[in-house]
């Protein structure tokens, strides 16, 4: 199992949402290299930190888990989406999403400077400056340690596999 941060902007779509939904397409991402790690390297079953970013303040607000592995994403075929690509063809699609399910609300929620400040975070790419990327891989450790800075631990107590 791998463990992941993925963001979205809770004005967009947010951990409530997700607790509400229970389940989504994780569309828009519009990145070769986050796509790329969507589609080689994510696999069902692995866990998600969900990040609320472009908000006051940004930080960690829960847990998710990948649901269904990669497939194309419909909003780039979709001429009133925001998220259109009129390069992209059915035949040949460009962009992929994920299913992402619902696990966890954090009690607490983790601001980034909570990431950026705590030892044992460091070299956390979400801390790092510059850091654009809307999906990226999380060491094990980080997972676990950003789950019980925010007050969670998943059933059976292990945060990695």
């Amino acid at each position: 199992m791998r463990h992941w941060l993925m963001k979205s902007e809770p004005d967009v779509y947010s951990i409530d949402d997700l607790a509400r939904d229970g389940k989504t397409g994780w569309e828009g991402v519009r990145n070769a290299q986050a796509r790329n790690s969507m589609r080689d390297d994510m696999r069902v079953g692995d866990l998600v930190l969900f990040y609320h970013s472009n908000a006051e303040p940004p930080g960690v607000a829960g847990v998710a888990v990948v649901s269904r592995p990669a497939h194309p994403d419909p909003s780039q075929f979709d001429p009133s989406s925001p998220y259109h690509d009129p390069k992209s063809r059915p035949a040949a699609p460009t962009w992929l999403q994920v299913e992402l399910s619902f696990v966890a609300r954090f009690p607490r929620f983790v601001p980034l400077a909570t990431l950026r400040d705590d030892p044992a975070l460091a070299g956390i790419p979400v801390a790092r400056k510059g850091q654009r990327l809307s999906v990226m891989p999380i060491d094990p450790a980080h997972f676990a340690h950003v789950c019980a800075t925010g007050g969670w631990a998943p059933a059976g107590g292990a945060a990695h596999g």
